[in-house]
């Protein structure tokens, strides 16, 4: 298994692993780890980017965002977090511990982006590319060989385009259940028209569930259209 990287500054290694839902129960003065994770987001898009641009210049742009998106999604950064076991290094709440937050996918990928966060403010770039190239970049062959470069968000761009439709609309349709165990519903919509819905315990997850839906919503309407009449 991978070793984690040791830090210089270890508050904000303990930082990353801090779950708002955490702060309710404690007199310790702590941030959660909400701001590293959007300075993680982004970093960790530059250092995959920078890579996949330089290692295969064969590619286009579309190619390379599908790939990028596939190699950053929300189920391959909790896989990474899981064999990283960052579940045991996460502060929660007892009501998040109880429903099994240490397993949450939305909630370990979230905690991998705020670690490559403190990384960087740790120890610069190189180190965070160091790391991402241990646990992350080398999965990306697997990908290229598996050729699914596509994720359904980008499936259902492209094809509501091939319709001279405008692009897909997404809408929060409703949040459910409790703050520390939140799961969002959300809408695709073309041209103004509810076309496909999916859940998930991130915003990105129930879009991408959305188009997905959207997606089996036009087979199905391909499929009848070919019927007898």
């Amino acid at each position: 298994m991978t070793n984690i990287p040791q830090f210089k500054n270890q508050k904000l290694f303990e930082q990353a692993f801090t779950h708002r839902s955490y702060l309710n129960e404690t007199k310790e003065k702590l941030s959660s780890n909400e701001r590293l994770e959007f300075l993680g987001d982004s970093i960790l898009s530059y250092v995959v980017s920078g890579f996949l641009y330089k290692k295969y210049p064969e590619y286009n742009e579309g190619i390379l965002t599908n790939i990028r998106s596939l190699l950053v999604n929300t189920k391959n950064l909790a896989i990474i977090a899981k064999e990283l076991n960052f579940g045991s290094y996460l502060k929660l709440s007892k009501g998040e511990a109880e429903s099994k937050g240490r397993q949450n996918q939305s909630l370990l990928a979230d905690c991998l982006e705020a670690f490559i966060g403190a990384l960087y403010l740790d120890q610069g770039i190189d180190s965070v590319s160091e790391f991402l190239n241990t646990v992350l970049l080398y999965k990306t062959e697997d990908i290229i060989k598996n050729k699914p470069f596509k994720d359904p968000k980008s499936l259902l761009q492209e094809y509501v385009q091939a319709k001279r439709q405008n692009s897909p609309m997404y809408k929060v349709l409703e949040e459910l259940g409790p703050s520390h165990a939140k799961k969002f519903k959300i809408g695709a919509y073309i041209n103004g028209t509810l076309v496909g819905e999916g859940t998930g315990n991130s915003k990105r997850e129930a879009e991408e569930n959305a188009a997905q839906n959207s997606l089996n919503y036009y087979k199905t309407e391909k499929t009848l259209e070919k019927k007898p009449k």
